[in-house]
């Protein structure tokens, strides 16, 4: 068996009057993720660590926020995308583990439908994804919540 580990990172500025979208659920909160797409920062941190272990190019490679196709777009159906273009290539995903880094809101109690949502959307079992959070303990931007991080490793596979 070959295998392949992915790293992936994004980042988004928070603003009021915008939706919070994180693993495909919009979170109650003040203020939300702005960018092109619906600014779905683990979607997007778990598309470039996929890209990055089949050696694909980036998020932004694929979908340019200078495309208006991707105006709004759904970023699980981004994930659906890249996972399409990994098995073009006859790669299978072993595992995924996801880490949000905001001060707000709390994510545990949407952890079990995020999982569900971006297992969903890369063909794989809840039990193959774990997604965490941690705050930045008040330092920052994030602390100063003007922005939200998250992180991501994969792990990919060819038999």
């Amino acid at each position: 068996m070959k295998i392949k580990v992915g790293f992936g990172f994004d980042v988004h500025q928070m603003k009021s009057g915008h939706p919070f979208v994180v693993g495909g659920v919009t979170l109650d909160h003040h203020s939300g993720a702005f960018g092109h797409s619906d600014a779905d920062v683990l979607a997007h941190a778990i598309c470039d660590a996929l890209l990055g272990a089949a050696n694909l190019e980036d998020i932004g490679y694929h979908f340019p926020n200078t495309d208006e196709r991707w105006k709004g777009a759904d970023s699980l159906e981004l994930l659906k995308h890249c996972v399409k273009l990994i098995q073009d290539k006859g790669w299978s995903i072993g595992n995924i583990d996801g880490m949000l880094c905001l001060e707000a809101p709390k994510i545990k109690p949407y952890i079990p439908q995020m999982k569900e949502n971006l297992a969903r959307a890369a063909g794989i079992s809840v039990d193959d994804i774990s997604i965490k959070a941690t705050t930045n303990e008040k330092m920052g931007f994030i602390g100063r919540e003007e922005g939200v991080v998250a992180y991501a490793v994969c792990l990919l596979q060819k038999d």
